[in-house]
């Protein structure tokens, strides 16, 4: 997909109304000017000498050239997109109809668009769409998708104050859940506070920390003390080198958006991750063409897949779209977990990871429970459901 959102990239760029790094104005700017010159020209009419008629037609010229120009490098931006789309997809994209055809599945569709574009930071596009379709999304929680992007902003901005000001507010609902971002939000003040610091004063961090972390220290105690033991390493080029030299990582303070927008989401009731986007990344991203395929073959076979709830082929999913794994062992008969997932042998059956290094033997081969094959127990690979 990189290619494609490259090359749509660039034809939003050539179709923004500022020309930006641009040479070439926007069309619309060239047409506005090309309009208030006509406009004073009309104003002037009974003043204009023939030299000056020359002049305007030399301007006339000049935004027309410019218009000419633009259109042309759209024009080949577009067809670069085109080629790209079908690059990408070769094949035609599948219909399936009876999907959104009940007043239900409408509405749901529509919220879920509208919500989307709130979630995303697009409050112009949400109120548009909001005022031409028929969903309903409450000002209440529109203000609240507004608060969260105030609070990002200000996280980009490198001030916490926002953030720590919410996660106070929510902190039972943050502890209930487990959740590090009061935390982490105070370990970032922390740190700015013990790099920034012309020349280096680790008092004014170290009070901080007496004062803000030290709550958290029955929770985090072994990197609470590493926030202290890295002050012996100041100034910042020796942090670098020492073993601390992640405290002045910048992913520090980059990784507290998505978790504070995970945290957010999660007070809402809402996933972490945005459900339009992950449908199109799964989508976009081979799931659908393999679908389609499959249920070409079955068609020429005369077969049917008549399964609702399960697909007829595997569809690899990276990491961060594989939500849950739910398998019971055959041989302990627990229920797999995240430390414990469950393994597929050579053979094609599957059994707990506890359960197969109990089965194999010291020379690493395992024999199968259920069939005669033998397997080296490091060739199993973890599935999942």
């Amino acid at each position: 997909m990189d290619a494609l959102l490259k090359e749509l990239s660039k034809l939003e760029t050539l179709t923004a109304q500022s020309p930006g790094k641009n040479k070439t104005p926007s069309i619309s700017d060239s047409l506005d000017d090309l309009i208030a010159t006509l406009q004073s020209a009309k104003a002037d009419v009974n003043s204009i000498d023939e030299g000056s008629w020359n002049s305007l037609a030399q301007t006339i010229e000049a935004r027309k050239k410019d218009i000419d120009d633009r259109q042309k490098e759209i024009y080949s931006a577009t067809a670069k997109l085109g080629k790209a789309v079908e690059k990408k997809f070769p094949a035609n994209l599948p219909s399936y109809p009876n999907l959104f055809e009940s007043d239900h599945a409408i509405a749901a569709l529509e919220r879920t668009i509208a919500l989307h574009f709130l979630r995303t930071g697009q409050f112009d596009t949400a109120h548009t769409f909001l005022e031409e379709s028929n969903a309903d999304i409450s000002l209440e929680l529109r203000s609240q998708f507004i608060e969260l992007h105030r609070i990002l902003k200000a996280l980009r901005n490198q001030d916490i104050g926002p953030a720590l000001l919410w996660a106070r507010r929510h902190r039972s609902f943050l502890q209930s859940r487990g959740s590090p971002l009061e935390f982490h939000l105070h370990r970032s003040q922390y740190i700015r506070l013990l790099l920034t610091s012309h020349p280096p004063n680790p008092l004014l961090a170290i009070s901080y920390a007496q004062a803000e972390l030290r709550p958290f220290f029955h929770d985090h105690q072994a990197e609470f003390q590493r926030l202290l033991n890295c002050v012996i390493y100041l100034p910042l080029s020796r942090l670098r080198l020492s073993p601390y030299a992640d405290m002045a990582s910048p992913s520090l303070h980059l990784e507290l958006e998505p978790l504070f927008a995970k945290e957010y989401c999660a007070s809402l009731g809402m996933s972490r991750q945005v459900p339009l986007r992950v449908v199109a990344d799964i989508g976009g991203g081979g799931a659908l063409a393999k679908i389609e395929k499959c249920r070409r073959v079955l068609r020429e076979r005369k077969n049917e897949w008549i399964q609702r709830d399960e697909l007829p082929i595997e569809i690899n999913l990276p990491p961060e779209n594989r939500y849950h794994s739910i398998f019971t062992c055959p041989v302990s008969k627990e229920q797999s977990t995240e430390h414990n997932p469950p393994m597929m042998m050579l053979c094609g059956h599957v059994v707990a990871k506890d359960s197969l290094q109990k089965l194999a033997k010291s020379s690493g081969r395992v024999k199968c429970p259920y069939c005669p094959t033998e397997s080296l127990s490091s060739a199993a690979i973890q599935v999942h459901f």
